[in-house]
């Protein structure tokens, strides 16, 4: 088997066959990457390999990824098979191949350049002559955008960009210069920053301890060293910093630039070592002299305290190095690069002058002697850095990339992985805790039946898909905490404390809906086949005897509809007259909700739709399935059909917003962004999930997709609700921003949503009342 095409002397490589014919590796359309690609040391590299990672994780259903790797003379590299081309930018034919098998190649659809004026400094002719020869649309990235150009450079990015369809750069004040000192058509500039990782925001003092600088306060810097990096700075900053925090270490992360090294060898590290000695600081810098694994480089700058970017060039666009600090948690404290006064401004991080170590070291004492200022500057970058994940990033080039390709491309969101590790860290002996700062659990929040319930419900749904054994003792916990709830009166109160204590909250709050949860969560679980017999079965039936025997007395309009819901289930497995006594007597009390508000126009069971609308019209259905009264079942689809009229726009969901219910008599009211929760999002799918198993109408099954895309980005900010790092979901989507708490509603919502998707592709099927497989509990 010949694995080169050409001569070589040609060095264009592509993986063949015999015949030196191009083989189909997919049936998919490709996107193909011109880029320095790892095991090249340099950060386009592995900004790239991060991006490309990123869309495969994403989109693996819509298109695949190649390679083109950017090598020279003096740089060569082995790339195992990542690398689908190659392209030596020293050799100027290698160009026009390039270009020809680009074009023979009918797969690949979209050529994305990751341009960097370093890279073809000595022939930027021959790539204007490349991309006039392509045939497929090119999507130029701008890795720097230098402002003021002179004529020849002004000349260059202006054929280059004509050239393009699309052109993106990494921060506004790049688009701006492209705009005003390019005169590049504003309409063809979109900004994409640079990625970021989610990072689980591990104990920083366990982290500490882990790579040995406990009881240290860490100051780091990294990248490819070079005398750009100007560290010098820090070094002269450090005596007086160390005069009041005696503590202090400062980390140096990373090699010499191989480049740089191959041109001067390690000159600028040396000139580090003297100045180190000069002043005494052998005690307090210590060099990771390496190209640490990004694990590494994670844990690294999670237990950083401050981190510092020296950079002495005005015109560097962007750093992914305090990126990549920001969403870590880092205080930044920077030399006033665009990217830096872009991102640190508002109490983000704190900018100082280039080559100032006075400013320096006063920034890193004020810092490390206010610790509140410290957190606060630290919550406010993280929430600037959110939109930035590569996740948001991927999204964002992938609508470019669809946009560009027409027909060939149409975006397919990949389902994430089932994760529950952010659930079982909310979870202690006593139950799910209620709230979260980011992502770690906010005891002093203490713990709500509600979320218990929903909690029980989840665990519930995974035990069914996987029978799992570990699932069983969380199953336990929660039970044990709805059991806890329940008083002798035969009711349910809802707010504990941290210290297992109920609180003033359930004398003041309406706790007919937290009842009502509860009563579905137990039928739930007593709707599993697998649990049937069990201990934890028993002692759920027996709670839920208890907590029916007053249940008539509750009147919230949610609340009945939950327990609807939760005698439907428990209906499957322990049939009774009373549970379909109870059903009726709900049913009837929505039903006549429904005829006292229902005209042409509107058809809901309220003057208003509020939150988790979908459970009514669900319930509805699940009272025809209980008792067969087709009066429910025309119910339930007239109101369900008119609520998705109204959260359903074009290929996407907007629940409706608890900034702003919709009343009846609104009519086309403008649509508010912002305030969509997670768990309206999570209700309807899985109510959308019980109508198409009833009826097995595909657009039901069509909606629920689309439904589960606004937690992967399809939504009017273009950004994930779910972490796929941490396996929590954000608390809300709001007009201009996430919120980044990672509380139990809305990741347990999430993975209620998961699951049901995951249940839904493995048994989709119809049910009808009596069916043999009416006996099967639906989705959630």
């Amino acid at each position: 088997m010949n694995d080169t095409w050409l001569t070589q002397t040609a060095l264009v490589k592509e993986r063949t066959n015999g015949d030196g014919l191009y083989m189909q590796e997919s049936s998919l359309p490709d996107v193909l990457f011109i880029t320095s690609y790892p095991p090249r040391e340099c950060g386009i590299a592995t900004y790239s390999q991060d991006l490309v990672t990123a869309l495969g994780s994403q989109f693996s259903r819509s298109f695949t990824t190649s390679i083109c790797a950017i090598e020279s003379d003096e740089e060569r590299h082995e790339y195992n098979g990542d690398a689908r081309y190659i392209l030596n930018i020293d050799y100027p034919p290698a160009f026009r191949s390039l270009a020809k098998a680009v074009n023979a190649n009918g797969q690949i659809q979209v050529v994305v350049l990751q341009h960097e004026f370093g890279f073809f400094r000595r022939n930027e002719q021959h790539l204007r002559v490349f991309l006039g020869l392509l045939k497929k649309p090119v999507i130029i990235v701008f890795h720097t955008v230098l402002p003021s150009p002179d004529f020849l450079m002004k000349k260059q990015v202006i054929e280059m960009t004509g050239l393009a369809a699309s052109v993106i750069v990494m921060t506004a004040s790049s688009k701006k210069i492209l705009v005003l000192d390019y005169k590049v058509p504003q309409e063809k500039v979109a900004v994409i920053p640079h990625g970021t990782h989610l990072v689980p925001h591990s104990d920083k003092q366990l982290l500490k301890s882990k790579w040995g600088h406990a009881g240290k306060k860490v100051l780091s810097t990294f990248g490819l060293l070079s005398s750009g990096k100007n560290i010098e700075t820090t070094l002269r900053a450090l005596p007086a910093i160390i005069k009041q925090h005696p503590d202090v270490v400062f980390l140096i992360i990373g090699k010499t630039h191989p480049s740089v090294e191959k041109q001067e060898g390690n000159r600028y590290r040396n000139a580090l070592d003297i100045l180190v000695k000069q002043l005494f600081l052998q005690h307090h810098v210590q060099y990771i002299n390496y190209y640490l694994p990004l694990p590494d480089l994670l844990e690294y700058l999670q237990f950083t305290d401050i981190y510092l970017f020296t950079s002495n060039d005005p015109n560097q666009a962007v750093s992914g190095t305090f990126s990549y600090a920001l969403s870590c948690g880092c205080p930044v404290v920077s030399t006033p690069i665009p990217h830096a006064v872009e991102v640190l401004g508002n109490d983000a991080g704190i900018i100082i002058d280039f080559e100032s170590p006075d400013q320096l070291s006063q920034a890193v004492t004020r810092l490390l002697n206010d610790e509140m200022l410290m957190k606060h500057i630290s919550s406010n970058g993280l929430h600037r850095m959110a939109p930035t994940a590569w996740q948001n990033a991927a999204l964002a080039l992938a609508l470019q990339i669809e946009k560009l390709a027409g027909d060939e491309i149409q975006l397919t969101f990949t389902l994430p992985p089932l994760k529950l590790d952010h659930l079982v860290k909310l979870t202690t002996g006593s139950g799910m805790v209620q709230f979260c700062c980011i992502n770690q659990p906010d005891m002093q929040s203490g713990y709500t039946l509600d979320d218990n319930a929903r909690a029980m419900i989840a665990m519930c749904q995974h035990y069914e898909l996987t029978n799992a054994e570990t699932d069983i003792p969380y199953i336990r916990t929660y039970l044990r905490f709805i059991t806890h709830c329940m008083q002798p009166e035969g009711f349910f109160l809802n707010y504990v404390d941290e210290q297992y204590r109920f609180t003033g909250q359930n004398n003041t709050c309406n706790l007919a809906d937290a009842n009502g949860r509860a009563i579905w969560a137990l039928g739930y679980l007593l709707s599993v086949n697998s649990l049937a017999g069990s201990e934890v079965a028993a002692d759920a039936a027996a709670l839920l005897q208890t907590a029916l025997l007053h249940v008539n007395k509750i009147h919230s309009t949610r609340a009945m509809a939950f327990i609807i819901k939760g005698l439907y289930y428990f209906n499957l497995s322990f049939p009774s007259e009373q549970n379909k006594s109870l059903t009726e007597h709900f049913a009837v009390r929505l039903l006549q909700m429904y005829r006292h508000e229902a005209d042409g126009e509107w058809q809901w069971f309220e003057s208003y739709l509020t939150y988790a609308n979908s459970i009514l019209s669900e319930a509805m259905l699940c009272a025809w399935l209980t008792t067969g009264n087709a009066v429910y079942k025309e119910t339930a689809v007239h109101t369900f059909d008119f609520l998705l009229a109204r959260i359903f726009r074009g290929t996407s969901i907007r629940v409706i917003s608890n900034k702003k219910w919709l009343h009846k008599g609104d009519g086309a009211a403008k649509v508010t962004n912002g305030g969509e929760q997670p768990i309206d999002v999570a209700y309807t799918i899985i109510a959308l999930s019980k109508f198409y198993r009833v009826f097995g109408r595909e657009s039901y099954a069509l909606r629920m997709e689309k439904a589960f895309n606004w937690f992967l980005g399809a939504n009017h900010l273009n950004q994930v609700i779910y972490n796929p790092c941490t396996g929590g979901c954000y608390d809300g989507l709001e007009e201009n921003c996430v919120n980044l708490n990672q509380g139990a509603e809305s990741t347990v919502s999430y993975l209620m949503a998961r699951l049901t998707m995951e249940k839904h592709a493995a048994t989709a099927g119809v049910v009808r009342p009596g069916s043999k497989m009416a006996s099967m509990p639906l989705a959630g």
